[in-house]
This record gives structure tokens, C-alpha cells and sequence, in this order.
């Protein structure tokens, strides 16, 4: 019985370091991103009908990322045991039940409960949280029998000092760029790939009785089934030429529709400023990428805006440069991903992403100068 008793303890133990240190990185990935965990956050509220929380999305996410944390420290340390265990297994069972329903339904395609540093699918999630339900099931029986040298003040201490600590190591991520970039724009990236395809015409149809519109790739379109062809009509086409095929998923247009993206990613020394919502930008902000761009002068680099904002709304930022700076679209999606700041800033140089800024740590000209003139 005794020995029983000790490898039954064990095994506790082996869970609560196993589950400790999943819920500490699980934590920091989406912690050092708090931005990119409210935008998921945000697919939440708008796939069950909840938009008005959007704007709680930013506060939740720091707040369930310093809790997740608080939780993972306290079961490693063995701090406050007892309530810690019950708050663990509440917390494992809600987002069980949780990634069931979106592993059969799909309302969102990612939960995003490792952030961008690793990508699970809805049912691999499920079963990842299946497998640690047995580890804290085995850390909630032997919760008692965890013991702490500390006193329980001091312990609730810790528990206060874990949370504020997370708290904070998250504003400072959102208030500048992540410490960590786990997202396919990080620095270094190249955005075109070795390989050259050929040139491939894209067409895009709309439904006409719901105004759905899709792209296809020609000629794999349908265009042989006379029902769909009565139900769809062509609305454009675009052209994708010849050479080396761009990795990520940007498309940079004209108010026109023409497509910019390798005339401006494949430039050299192009800072592309993202401006994914243009009406969420103060005057503070369009002040420093004015004064920005006119310090760019100096340099032989090129400055672009892209904005997700339609035209008519971004046309006041063009009135402040006297119409000098030259302005795209992209998609806002893409745009948030790039950088997490609205605006951010991005230096490109023949497809290679070199740094990063947010607009806080917008950088002087002399730094500017200093980059360019380590580039070939």
C-alpha cells in the first residue's frame, strides 16, 4: 500500500511539472503576442454572434494569458495547491468542452491556445487537452498532499507577484513589437521563394442571387457546367506573372486593382508603412510617419503606405503629406499580422524582411542611415 502511495505521488508530480511548463509556454506564446490572442479572441465573439465584446478582446487576452501563466507557475511551485488545483480543473474542463464543439463545428479554424508558435488543428487540440485532463486529474486527487515550505501569505504573495509580472511583460509586448516574432512576417524572412512559376491567370466570378464571389485559378473553373453558368458572372481577371512566386499571403493593389505586390516587396530599400485601419490612427501617430518619411529624404530608400481603409478614408493621411506619399491597399488581416502596431513600419530590401518598428519606436534618421548602410 505504501509503495502504492509513493508511485501514485510520482506520477503527481511528474504531471504537475509536465503540466506546469505547457500552460508556462502555452501562456507566453500568446502572451508575447497579446494583440494577435485578441484578434483570435475577436473570431470568437464574431463566430458566436457576441460583436459588441469586441472591444473587451484586448483586455480578456491579457487577462486569461496572466492567469494561464499564474496557474502553470503555481502548479510547478506547488503555490497554494488546494484552490490552485480546483481553478486548474475548471479551467481544464471549460476549455475541453470548448475545443469539442470547435473540433465538430469549426466556428473558428484556429483556437490559437499555443499562438503563432505552434499551429494545432481544432481536433489535435481536443486530444492535446484529452491527454492533460489525465495529468491534472492526477495533480486534483493528490492536491493535498503537495506541500509548500512557504507560509500561505507569502504564497498568495507569489500567486499576486506571478499575475502582475505576466501583466506587465504583456503591455510592454503590445506597447512595442513581440519580444519573440513567431509569425511568418519575423525579420529575416524571405517572401519570395527560389522557385520561378510561370505566368497564371486568376479569374473571379460572383453569385448572382447571393453575391458570393470566388477566385479560380484558369482554366480549373467550372466553366463546362452550363447550371453553374447561369448562376455565376465574370466580374475580373488578374494576372500573375512569370518568375519567382511570392511566399506570403499579400496582395498589394492600386485604386485601380493593378497588382503591386513584387514591384514593391522585391524594391530595394522599401519601407512599407502598414496602416491596416486608418481611422484608428491619432494625430500623434500620422505626425511621426509624416516627419518620418520627409527625414527619408536623406536616403536613397522608398516609403509606401498600405492601408486595409478604403480610399475615401485614407484620403485625409494623403492631404497631410501634400498627396507626396504613395498609398495601397491590402487586405487589414495581413496587414495586422505584418506588424502589431497600427501604424508599423517595415524595411524590405529585394524580398527580405530586415527590421520592424512600431510606431512608439519609430526609429531617427541617423539609425536609418546606420541599417541602410549595412545592406549590399
Amino acid at each position: 500500500m505504501k509503495e502504492h502511495r509513493n508511485l501514485k505521488h510520482v506520477f503527481a508530480t511528474i504531471s504537475r511539472f509536465l503540466v506546469g511548463l505547457v500552460f508556462i509556454f502555452s501562456s507566453f506564446a500568446k502572451g508575447v503576442d497579446p494583440l494577435g490572442t485578441a484578434y483570435r479572441i475577436e473570431d470568437y465573439f464574431v463566430a458566436y454572434g457576441t460583436i459588441w465584446a469586441n472591444s473587451l478582446a484586448f483586455g480578456l487576452a491579457v487577462f486569461l494569458c496572466a492567469f494561464e501563466f499564474t496557474i502553470g507557475m503555481a502548479v510547478l511551485f506547488k503555490t497554494k495547491m488546494k484552490i490552485t488545483s480546483w481553478l486548474l480543473l475548471a479551467m481544464m474542463l471549460f476549455f475541453t468542452f470548448l475545443t469539442f464543439f470547435d473540433a465538430i463545428y469549426e466556428p473558428v479554424p484556429d483556437c490559437g491556445c499555443f499562438g503563432d508558435a505552434l499551429k494545432l488543428s481544432n481536433w489535435q487540440t481536443f486530444y492535446k487537452n484529452i491527454v492533460l485532463m489525465v495529468f491534472v486529474g492526477m495533480i486534483f486527487t493528490e492536491r493535498k498532499n503537495f506541500k509548500n515550505k512557504y507560509s500561505e501569505v507569502r504564497q498568495a504573495l507569489f500567486i499576486v507577484l506571478f499575475f502582475v509580472t505576466f501583466v506587465l511583460f504583456s503591455m510592454y509586448n503590445y506597447r512595442h513589437l513581440p519580444l519573440i516574432d513567431f509569425t511568418k512576417w519575423k525579420t529575416g524572412t524571405k517572401v519570395i521563394s527560389e522557385e520561378e512559376i510561370e505566368s497564371q491567370t486568376f479569374v473571379k466570378y460572383r453569385n448572382i442571387n447571393s453575391g458570393e464571389e470566388k477566385e479560380y485559378l484558369s482554366p480549373d473553373y467550372p466553366w463546362k457546367d452550363t447550371v453553374w453558368m447561369r448562376e455565376w458572372q465574370f466580374v475580373d481577371q488578374r494576372v500573375v506573372t512569370s518568375g519567382n512566386q511570392i511566399e506570403l499571403d499579400l496582395y498589394i493593389e492600386d485604386e485601380s486593382g493593378n497588382d503591386l505586390t513584387r514591384d514593391i516587396l522585391l524594391s530595394e530599400k522599401m519601407f512599407i508603412v502598414t496602416i491596416p485601419d486608418v481611422q484608428s490612427v491619432d494625430s500623434e501617430s500620422r505626425d511621426r510617419i509624416i516627419r518620418f518619411y520627409n527625414d527619408l529624404h536623406i536616403t536613397d530608400c522608398n516609403m509606401v503606405v498600405l492601408s486595409g481603409s478604403l480610399p475615401e478614408e485614407i484620403l485625409e493621411f494623403k492631404q497631410l503629406s501634400d498627396n507626396q506619399i504613395e498609398v495601397y491597399f491590402a487586405d487589414a488581416t495581413v496587414l495586422k499580422t505584418m506588424v502589431r502596431s497600427n501604424p508599423g513600419i517595415v524595411l524590405f530590401n529585394e524580398g527580405v524582411i530586415i527590421k520592424k518598428w512600431h510606431i512608439r519606436d519609430i526609429p531617427e534618421i541617423t539609425a536609418v542611415v546606420d541599417i541602410l548602410s549595412r545592406l549590399k
